[in-house]
């Protein structure tokens, strides 16, 4: 189960291959953005700063 002290501890990476849309922007991941990944290993842009202020589980696992 998720708190909110671990979805507001994600770690910042560089996305190594192309990965699809964010769920949250809905622009492409891709290949050297900066992300962020989640505990549950879903990997958004910085936008999930945003996303956090208002909710607190991930947008793919919301009953997490």
């Amino acid at each position: 189960l998720f708190n909110h002290l671990t979805l507001c501890c994600f770690s910042e990476d560089v996305l190594s291959k192309d990965a699809g849309e964010c769920a949250i922007c809905l622009e492409e991941l891709q290949q050297g953005d900066t992300i962020a990944r989640l505990p549950c290993l879903c990997i958004y842009h910085k936008c999930i700063d945003e996303w956090f202020e208002v909710n607190r589980s991930c947008p793919e696992h919301p009953s997490d």
